[in-house]
């Protein structure tokens, strides 16, 4: 039994659900059990709170800034015929639009659907944030990413009213103002904002995490598995 149990505690590393041998004590070297698993704790969701207010009050800030800044600043019209401000060179710039669809203008006809959507989108991302595993920080940061940008727009959806509000739609626009023009092409990437490019970073991370998460999977599939509770060197004699 001594020798057993001395093998035993020699041994390489192996799993944590790996047990002893009958009256042997568990190896000092034993990994503890992973709490990936286990829930989140209080703090961090003040932490996610925190995180996703701090970039809804950036978007919202930026939007009214900008648009205040563009009705008095004197603007360039391009080879395109936008009136713009420049900012680094021709390719960046500040333009105001109102843009009552989705990205790239998708869904600018059923802005009922659209906005619930947006709402629907909120409510399950709201719940997997508060869900999410410890040990996850890349996916949980894409997810208060894309949540934040969503509430940003979703705020401009229901309680924003420009004075040029087209008639007889119950929502209003989405004020974006970050230009990207290609000279080279004479052609604008569509105008957008910080809550965009949450929601655009945010699914890049999304998209990383799950390959971690699935290199890190791969891997585990592929070690050996080992007979619980089996003496590692065999049968004593």
């Amino acid at each position: 039994m001594r020798d057993r149990c001395k093998r035993w505690l020699d041994r390489p590393p192996v799993p944590a659900y790996t047990s002893p041998p009958v009256g042997c004590p568990m190896s000092p070297s034993t990994p503890e059990p992973l709490d990936s698993l286990a829930p989140p704790s209080r703090s961090r969701h003040g932490l996610c709170l925190l995180a996703i207010l701090g970039l809804v009050v950036l978007d919202l800030w930026s939007k009214s800034a900008a648009f205040e800044f563009l009705a008095e600043a004197n603007l360039v019209r391009d080879d395109t015929g936008h009136d713009r401000y420049p900012l680094v060179g021709n390719w960046l710039g500040m333009m105001r639009n109102l843009n009552y669809g989705a990205a790239f203008g998708q869904l600018k006809g059923i802005p009922t659907a659209l906005v619930g959507l947006r709402t629907v989108a909120i409510v399950v991302l709201a719940v997997l944030v508060f869900r999410a595993p410890r040990g996850q920080g890349l996916y949980l940061s894409a997810l208060v990413l894309i949540l934040a940008g969503a509430m940003g727009n979703l705020y401009d959806n229901l309680f924003h009213r420009p004075f040029d509000h087209e008639a007889g739609r119950p929502f209003g626009p989405v004020r974006d103002f970050i230009d990207v023009y290609f000279p080279g092409l004479r052609w604008h990437f569509p105008t957008f904002n910080v809550a965009d490019s949450c929601i655009s970073v945010g699914a890049v991370l999304l998209l990383l995490s799950g390959l971690v998460g699935g290199k890190g999977e791969e891997g585990s599939e592929n070690e050996p598995e080992v007979d619980v509770g089996a003496d590692p060197e065999g049968p004593e004699s």
